[in-house]
């Protein structure tokens, strides 16, 4: 072997991985996209069965600015967390998730129910806490206001009214938040997972093909969630009655059989809808109806 390809097999894709709160829903997204992921109870290096590929375990927080220092060449991290460093990276894919929903999380300013402040107008002068304080002063600075906001190490929903006249806090369900008598007076910012890269890094060609590769499988994974395969035998005289039931991503596929009165049909459709579709499906002549599941939907 030469050196070029000694070194070529030697070569590794860094890549960070959420800890905390993200992590299980991470592992089990990359699972579904075909990777196998596996935790130590107490080690930053989750295995994974990829060779070509190193993990490190980061908290979000610090994520985009460690792939844009390049310790890392790839990394996940919400969209929050690039805003609140500042850091510069390349934005490789919107990965929408969570762990709660498949929905964007929201960084909301909050006081207590009996609060006079009404308007992000009546926050001059006052006490914010929050987690996010680079993204929180920018947001007052677009509003014209001027307060004190100071960094919250935690349990940021109890601070008000003794600790602070409001908080900025990152809520998906909203329910901590009236748990604790807290009103919503502005949004802030809506935040999704992103598979982000190192600018140099990205720019290797190698390394820039397996951060593509990774970032497809997710978004094929993360397509195919909520969705099934249908597949069923109908006669061609049977075929356009069977069609228009059928709420296909793209038109259905239609293949011949042996038995040319027959046709193979193969879709994809919402799982949730399965149970209403597939007796109108054989009412309306299909057969050796057959429905199994999606890992991974690939446009």
């Amino acid at each position: 072997m030469s050196m070029k390809n000694s070194a070529q097999a030697r070569r590794v894709l860094k890549l960070g991985l959420p800890a905390g709160s993200l992590q299980e829903a991470t592992a089990e997204l990359f699972r579904r996209a075909g990777y196998r992921i596996s935790f130590g109870a107490r080690s930053y290096y989750p295995t994974i069965d990829d060779e070509e590929i190193e993990c490190l375990l980061i908290r979000a927080q610090e994520m985009a600015r460690y792939v844009q220092d390049g310790v890392l060449d790839a990394g996940l991290t919400g969209y929050d967390w690039i805003v609140e460093t500042g850091a510069d990276v390349h934005e490789v894919a919107e990965l929408v998730f969570s762990k709660v929903s498949r929905r964007p999380v929201r960084w909301v300013l909050c006081v207590p129910e009996d609060s006079p402040i009404r308007s992000v107008k009546d926050l001059q002068g006052k006490r914010i806490a929050t987690e996010a304080v680079g993204l929180t002063t920018r947001f007052l600075q677009q509003h014209g206001v001027e307060a004190k906001v100071e960094f919250s190490w935690g349990a940021t929903e109890v601070k008000p009214p003794r600790l602070a006249d409001a908080i900025v806090e990152v809520t998906e369900t909203g329910s901590s938040l009236r748990a604790n008598n807290l009103r919503i007076v502005a949004e802030v910012l809506q935040s999704t997972t992103r598979l982000v890269a190192n600018r140099q890094s990205y720019a290797d060609p190698w390394k820039k093909q397996k951060i593509d590769d990774i970032a497809l499988m997710l978004r094929g994974a993360m397509a195919a969630e909520g969705k099934v395969g249908l597949m069923m035998n109908v006669r061609r005289a049977d075929l356009k009655r069977v069609l228009s039931l059928l709420p296909a991503l793209k038109n259905p596929t239609i293949s011949d059989l042996s038995d040319k009165d027959w046709v193979a049909v193969n879709t994809v459709l919402d799982e949730t809808i399965v149970r209403h579709i597939i007796p109108r499906l054989k009412a309306a002549g299909a057969q050796g109806i057959v429905e199994y599941p999606l890992n991974k939907v690939i446009d």
